[in-house]
């Protein structure tokens, strides 16, 4: 077994295209403010990172040094910053700061 088939196992086929889903459009969100060239601090990156925390309440509840710890493996040599990185290069250093300032500002 694969580390990909434990996590989903309990998921059916269903809810793991929608959640896939869920993530590839948040993900498309964060690429084009990137691609705009917002600030990661920016009205439509915090629009996009509070949609990621949301995704992230359906299957935990982090608090903000959590989800600032979940952030740090998006600049960290790991699976979470290659996802990122195929998408656009810089995207997950990027991520990680409209994360922090997301966490810093809005959660306890």
């Amino acid at each position: 077994m694969i580390a990909g088939d434990y996590y989903n196992a309990s998921y059916t086929a269903e809810q793991t295209r929608d959640y896939t889903a869920q993530f590839t459009a948040i993900t498309q969100k964060m690429a084009d403010a990137l691609d705009a060239g917002v600030p990661a601090e920016s009205d439509q990156m915090q629009a996009a990172v509070r949609e990621h925390y949301e995704f992230c309440l359906q299957f935990w509840t982090p608090d903000r040094e959590a989800f600032k710890s979940l952030a740090l493996n998006y600049v960290l040599p790991t699976g979470y910053k290659d996802t990122y990185e195929e998408w656009r290069v810089g995207l997950g250093s990027y991520v990680y700061a409209a994360v922090c300032h997301f966490a810093d500002t809005q959660l306890q």
